[in-house]
């Protein structure tokens, strides 16, 4: 019986130790979906923080996502008062010179339609006249709208941006890339208009002086079945698809799920034949595709809480010795699922070690940087959590010292030193001489005259 209770116990032991000898399981961090484009762009939409990305800051040619900023301007337009959403304007003769075989929505010269409804023509189905119309209404001339597309790609922060018309028709020095097709989108999604019109699948406008009634279904088929099914997904949300033989299938869409919200750029994808007979439109196929890799791998988690005490700080001049430093904020970002935030590895970055006193409630002595394999998740400043007064003795001796080590005073002290030594050593050399000379003019004298004795 006690060798079975032994037994037991031995075995019971060996277990223990064994399972505290296995390594920790390492984070585990989704796989590349290996996205299918020339260059491919994901971003949180809520933290502007990178999700995927793959050549994003690669210059290629936009097709009609150009689009976005000529809607962003018009927006803008909008929004300063210069236009209004119901204003008429009538297309001018310059859209009569445009390539018969671009998208349009039919509009001829003469006929008058509203801001509204050509922002509709342009952003659902890509009319290319609306660019023109709205082009001329904002700046005069379409040139004088292309010099501020570029004048506010620049505000904007692109880097490798140059728009040459309003519309993406292909020029070699029209360009930009997915980076900066965020910049702009990010920008363009603050005018609430925006979304509402690029986010239609299908809508009709009204009859006007030279048409009957528009029927208009999104180019985008994420948000509309009606030119091909397959791809259409319930929580996407616009944006603008763009195509030529040069540019490939490109498309810039946005997609939220719970607290998720996605903003994706998809440039130079194809339209593949597969064995079936089917055809597949990649930019659509791979923007569904790396939507749900994100909403599957990714949540928000907290990693840091503005309560938590992280440091104790040397402090100096004071007969406090240390302050205790906290984070800013509470932090919660977007991480894979596989990662804890205890895997993050906590780097202190302190603006002074030891920092001097007087020191007050909030002051800023460092940061705090999060990351995992060399990917920086946040920065947080750290904060002084009490008081810290200075002590005046410390304060008094440290500002003496301070004054002894400027570089004028040690050259004065330097100046001061050698003009004292050069007069010691004048007094010895030139002294001595003197009293030399002194002493040896007088002996003769008291040796060379004894007087006439009498």
């Amino acid at each position: 019986m006690k060798a079975k209770r032994f037994l037991s116990v031995f075995f019971l032991l060996a277990l223990l130790v064994n399972l505290a000898a296995l390594p920790a399981a390492a984070a585990e961090v989704p796989e590349d979906p290996e996205i299918q484009a020339k260059a491919a762009l994901l971003m949180d939409a809520n933290t502007g923080e990178v999700v995927y990305a793959k050549n994003e800051h690669q210059e290629l040619y936009p097709a009609s996502l150009t689009k976005i900023m000529t809607s962003l301007l018009v927006l803008e337009a909008v929004d300063s008062g210069q236009l209004s959403l119901n204003q008429e304007i009538t297309a001018s003769s310059t859209i009569s010179s445009l390539p018969s075989d671009g998208s349009t929505a039919n509009i001829q010269v003469g006929e008058r339609m509203t801001v509204e409804q050509l922002l509709y023509c342009m952003m659902v189905v890509s009319a290319n006249e609306a660019c023109v119309i709205l082009a001329e209404a904002v700046s005069g001339s379409v040139d004088a709208f292309v010099d501020a597309m570029n004048t506010k790609a620049a505000e904007l922060g692109c880097k490798n941006t140059h728009f040459v018309n309003p519309i993406g028709l292909h020029d070699s020095q029209h360009y930009t890339s997915a980076w900066d097709l965020y910049l702009i989108t990010r920008e363009a999604m603050t005018h609430s208009d925006f979304m509402r019109i690029c986010d239609t699948g299908d809508i009709t406008l009204p009859a006007t002086n030279l048409s009957e009634a528009r029927s208009l279904h999104s180019t985008n088929y994420l948000i509309s079945v009606w030119r091909s099914r397959g791809y259409r997904n319930s929580d996407a949300h616009g944006i603008k698809t763009g195509s030529t033989d040069e540019a490939g299938h490109c498309l810039v869409s946005s997609a939220s799920k719970g607290s998720l919200s996605f903003i994706s750029v998809l440039l130079g994808c194809d339209r593949l034949t597969l064995e079936d007979g089917e055809i597949r439109t990649m930019s659509f196929y791979e923007t569904n595709r790396l939507f749900q890799w994100a909403f599957d791998n990714f949540s928000y988690q907290t990693i840091l809480t503005s309560d938590e005490i992280l440091k104790e700080v040397s402090v100096s001049l004071s007969k406090i010795d240390h302050v205790t430093v906290h984070p800013a904020k509470d932090v919660k970002v977007l991480l894979p699922n596989g990662l804890a935030p205890e895997d993050l590895e906590r780097t202190i970055t302190l603006k002074s070690d030891p920092v001097e006193a007087p020191i007050a409630v909030g002051d800023k002595l460092g940061t705090i940087d999060l990351s995992y394999d060399g990917q920086v998740y946040a920065s947080v400043d750290l904060l002084a959590l009490n008081d810290v007064e200075a002590s005046r003795l410390l304060t008094f001796w440290r500002d003496v010292k301070l004054f002894f080590d400027k570089t004028a005073v040690k050259v004065c002290g330097i100046v001061l030193a050698v003009l004292a030594a050069a007069l010691i050593l004048w007094k010895l050399i030139f002294g001595r001489r003197r009293y030399r000379y002194g002493r040896s003019v007088s002996g003769s004298r008291r040796r060379g005259y004894r007087g006439r004795r009498r």
